[in-house]
């Protein structure tokens, strides 16, 4: 039974009002996160007494609120949340929506065409339009789309955006989508066959007040570096247990601009896409400020090309920690209302704490623990670890059993696995650190 819904229209601005999704799971999960915490900070008083005669009380205790406390309390929100939802349920409803596909593109000539082509394959019953914008290629970008679009029979409209930036490209795709549902995909990004058809029926199944569902993303490069075989293992258990997680209350915080369906009508109503780094970021909290709603559809998979070099890595995760602040100074948490949602944009306050503490406390701590002193990292400050790994644990039975039903077989390097959860958090705590920094005084913003 859908939540019963108020809709009413004040100056042209949606207010809706719906019963909280899960709220019962949502107060278990915070009273285990918290009963978590108390037992911490409990076991945690040795280690707080040492630290403290080097650093005093208050500041020995924050600096492992930074490293440990509040790690620990999201870690056992997240893993409580998921074991009271761990049926996997793929999409039954088979939806004729009309839906458009926005692609921002900027010298993609290289990926253009097979990104058309999976979109081709697609096992959807609606109809399918899609907008490629070219936002100032100096490839052959536009010729590569229109030649695979003459080649499979599809009906592609190519438009031209010459001013630099990806929300210029959308915003300009926005003004020709006639369509109730529209997709932004990436250029570079491929979709599984049902991908479309899980992801509309998502957002038609769900309440009306949810205005974007994000798809699940895997990645397709991943034999390539060993840098992308670590991401894979990021994208596999990381970003898709925080995304279903979110999505259980309806709050996934970010439908990425890689590959999600929106209610065309919400988009508009948000003004598009805003002038940020962070685009998607920002356009989904404005959202939540319309009192709307975002979930996730792990079943919606589509594959991404991630970054083989660690310069191009350093880039984008700098643009996602730049967008995070972007959306926390546009959309502040205490302006949404919706209290589950206010609660999941708070807690993206205290992140750039737990990436300073980690960049400039836990790594030198490492350091000198490998020479005997463990007044920083010791045995006591790994007690986030197990909790850490059972999540990736479940996650990854739940990851198994819906990939599996897809028919999707990836071997995945168990060496990258051990680099992303011992290696791959002191590369990126300092890359979002600096992000941070660069949006706090304003640095030139790069898309790509």
């Amino acid at each position: 039974m859908q939540p019963k819904l108020m809709t009413d229209r004040l100056h042209g601005k949606r207010l809706t009002r719906t019963a909280e999704p899960n709220a019962g799971k949502f107060w278990i999960s915070q009273i285990a996160a918290f009963s978590w915490l108390a037992f911490v900070i409990w076991l945690s008083q040795p280690w707080i007494h040492q630290l403290s005669q080097s650093t005093g009380m208050i500041a020995a205790y924050m600096i492992i609120a930074g490293i440990a406390y509040f790690p620990g309390y999201i870690s056992a929100f997240t893993l409580t949340s998921l074991l009271m939802d761990t049926k996997v349920k793929l999409p039954t409803e088979n939806p004729s929506t009309p839906v458009t596909i926005l692609i921002a593109a900027r010298n993609e000539e290289m990926g253009i065409g097979a990104s058309l082509e999976h979109i081709a394959r697609q096992e959807y019953a609606g109809l399918i339009e899609i907008i490629l914008i070219d936002n100032g290629s100096t490839d052959g970008t536009v010729e590569a789309a229109r030649q695979t679009a003459d080649r499979l029979g599809m009906s592609l409209t190519i438009l031209h955006e010459e001013i630099p930036g990806k929300h210029n490209a959308l915003n300009r795709g926005l003004k020709e989508v006639n369509t109730p549902y529209l997709i932004t995909l990436d250029a570079d990004t491929y979709l599984h066959p049902k991908a479309i058809r899980f992801l509309a029926a998502k957002l038609q199944s769900s309440s009306p007040d949810v205005d974007a569902v994000a798809g699940s993303l895997l990645v397709q490069n991943s034999s390539g570096s060993f840098l992308a075989r670590i991401q894979e293992w990021e994208y596999y258990l990381s970003i898709a247990s925080i995304k279903r997680m979110q999505s259980i209350y309806q709050s996934t915080l970010v439908a990425q601009g890689a590959f999600s369906i929106f209610r065309s009508d919400a988009v508009k109503a948000a003004g598009g896409w805003p002038d940020s780094i962070g685009e998607d970021i920002v356009l989904t909290w404005k959202f939540f400020e319309n009192h709307g709603r975002v979930c996730f559809e792990p079943a919606a998979v589509a594959f991404t090309e991630v970054p083989e070099k660690f310069i191009h890595l350093i880039r984008q995760r700098k643009r996602w920690a730049r967008g995070m602040i972007e959306a926390l100074k546009q959309v502040s948490p205490w302006k949404i209302q919706n209290p589950v949602s206010r609660f999941f944009t708070g807690l993206d306050l205290v992140v750039p704490y737990i990436d300073l503490c980690f960049s400039l406390i836990w790594i030198p701590g490492l350091i000198l623990c490998a020479f005997g002193y463990y007044g920083i990292v010791g045995p006591n400050s790994l007690i986030v670890l197990p909790l850490t790994l059972f999540i990736f644990y479940v996650l990854h039975l739940y990851q198994k059993r819906v990939l599996g039903k897809l028919g999707i077989r990836q071997k995945r390097s168990f060496a990258g696995l051990l680099g992303f959860i011992f290696l791959f958090p002191m590369l990126i705590a300092p890359v979002a650190l600096s992000g941070y920094v660069e949006e706090i005084f304003k640095q030139k913003r790069v898309w790509k």
